[in-house]
C-alpha cells in the first residue's frame, strides 16, 4: 500500500479563482500565470482550471511548447523571454508571445528571420530592478523592435515590486504607475501591469492603473502576495495536502520530541507521528506551533520536521487513532498560515511539493 499521504488539487477552485480574477478587473485580459508547472498543480490541471482565461503565461520555453501539444489554441506569454537564438524560431513555429526586457534580446530579433511574425511584451523597470528598460531607455528600445518586420505587436509591460502593500514606504504602485506612464509615453500598443496584488486592488487603484491585459499569479492558486488573507478576496484553496497518523506516543513532564530534543513536555502529553516530511515539501523550518488538523480538530506541530514524518501534538483531540486524518494545508487550514509560521510563503509550499507525492482531484470540501 502506498504512504497515506497525497495532495488534492481543487480544479472547481481554480475556476473560481479565475472568476474572481475577472470580477476584480472586468474590462481587462487575463493571462493566467502557470510557471513552475502551474505553481505545483500540473499544467495539464491548469488547462481545465484556466480553460476560460485569455491566455496563458509562463518562464519555461518547453512548457510553453507542451502547452501546444495539450492543444491550447489561445495565447501563450514567456515571461521572462528567451534565452539564446535557437529559441527565436520556436515562438513563431508555435505563436508564443515573449517578453524583451534586455538589448541583448533586441539584438537577437534584429538578426533572425521568422517565417511569421510574434507578439513582443516590452518590459520597464519601474522600480523591482529584476528585469526591464530603465524608463529613459524605454522609448529608444521599442523603436528598435517597432522597425523590425517579424515583431507584429509591442504591449508595454511592468511588474509591481509592493502591490500587496499600497502605501509601501519605499516604492508605492502610484510611484511605478507614474515612471511606466512617463517612459511608455506617447508609444502605441496595449498595457499589461497588474500581478495578483495590483489585481486584487484594483478597485482602489483604477484612477491609477489602465489594464489591457492583468497577469494574476498566487491568487489564481488561493493564496495572496500578502497584506488581508485569500478567504477575505472570496478566493479558495486549490491544493490540500492530507495524511494520516501512523503513531502515537504517550510522553510525560521533562520528555523530548524529535532530532535535536528541541520540544519538551511540560506535562503529560499525546503525541502523533505524521506520515510527512521535508522530502516531501512541507518545510523542515516550520516550528512548533505550526498548525495542523488532526482529525477535524485544529492542534501543532511539535518537535523538529524530519524527511519522512513529523509529530503533533494530539492530547486536546479525543478518540484518536492510527489512521485519524491529518490536514497539513489547503482544505481548512490556508496554505498562506502555515508557510507564514514556517517563515516563507505559500508560493513556495505550492511549488516545493515533492513528486513522491501522490496527486488526486477532488471538489473543495470533499476528502479528495
Amino acid at each position: 500500500m502506498p504512504r497515506p499521504l497525497f495532495a488534492t488539487i481543487h480544479i472547481d477552485s481554480m475556476q473560481h479563482n479565475l472568476a474572481q480574477a475577472r470580477t476584480c478587473a472586468p474590462l481587462a485580459k487575463i493571462w493566467a500565470v502557470v510557471k513552475a508547472d502551474a505553481y505545483g498543480h500540473g499544467l495539464e490541471r491548469a488547462l481545465r482550471g484556466f480553460a476560460s482565461a485569455d491566455g496563458l503565461a509562463l518562464v519555461e520555453l518547453e512548457s510553453a511548447i507542451r502547452l501546444r501539444q495539450l492543444g491550447w489554441i489561445k495565447p501563450i506569454l514567456l515571461l521572462e523571454g528567451f534565452f539564446e537564438a535557437a529559441d527565436v524560431p520556436l515562438l513563431a513555429e508555435h505563436n508564443i508571445a515573449t517578453a524583451v526586457h534586455s538589448i541583448e534580446q533586441v539584438k537577437l530579433l534584429e538578426y533572425t528571420q521568422l517565417y511569421r511574425p510574434i507578439d513582443v511584451y516590452l518590459k520597464m523597470n519601474t522600480g523591482m530592478n529584476r528585469l526591464g528598460f530603465p524608463p529613459a531607455e524605454y522609448a529608444a528600445a521599442y523603436q528598435r523592435l517597432r522597425a523590425i518586420r517579424d515583431v507584429r505587436s509591442i504591449t508595454h509591460m511592468t511588474h509591481f515590486a509592493n502591490a500587496d502593500e499600497l502605501e509601501h514606504p519605499r516604492l508605492t504602485i502610484a510611484e511605478q504607475v507614474r515612471r511606466f506612464q512617463l517612459g511608455a509615453a506617447d508609444l502605441a500598443g496595449e498595457r499589461s501591469l497588474s500581478n495578483s496584488g495590483g489585481v486584487l486592488h484594483q478597485a482602489e487603484l483604477a484612477d491609477q492603473l489602465s489594464n489591457d491585459w492583468v497577469r494574476p499569479g498566487i491568487m489564481l492558486y488561493g493564496g495572496t502576495p500578502g497584506g488581508r488573507s485569500a478567504q477575505d478576496f472570496g478566493l479558495r484553496p486549490t491544493m490540500t495536502l492530507r495524511s494520516e497518523v501512523i503513531g502515537i506516543q504517550h510522553i510525560g513532564p521533562g520528555d523530548t520530541v524529535g532530532y535535536g530534543s528541541r520540544f519538551e513536555a511540560e506535562g503529560p502529553m499525546t503525541i502523533g507521528v505524521v506520515a510527512c516530511g521535508y522530502a516531501d515539501g512541507y518545510p523542515r523550518s516550520a516550528p512548533h506551533g505550526t498548525p495542523v488538523i488532526v482529525d477535524g480538530v485544529r492542534t501543532t506541530l511539535v518537535g523538529r520536521v524530519s524527511m519522512d514524518m513529523m509529530t503533533v501534538d494530539l492530547t486536546p483531540i479525543p478518540n484518536v487513532r492510527i489512521g485519524s486524518k491529518v490536514t497539513l494545508w489547503g482544505d481548512g487550514l490556508p496554505i498562506d498560515e502555515v508557510a507564514q509560521a514556517a517563515g516563507t510563503i505559500g508560493y513556495e509550499l505550492m511549488c516545493a511539493l515533492a513528486p513522491r507525492v501522490r496527486v488526486t482531484e477532488g471538489r473543495l470540501g470533499t476528502d479528495g
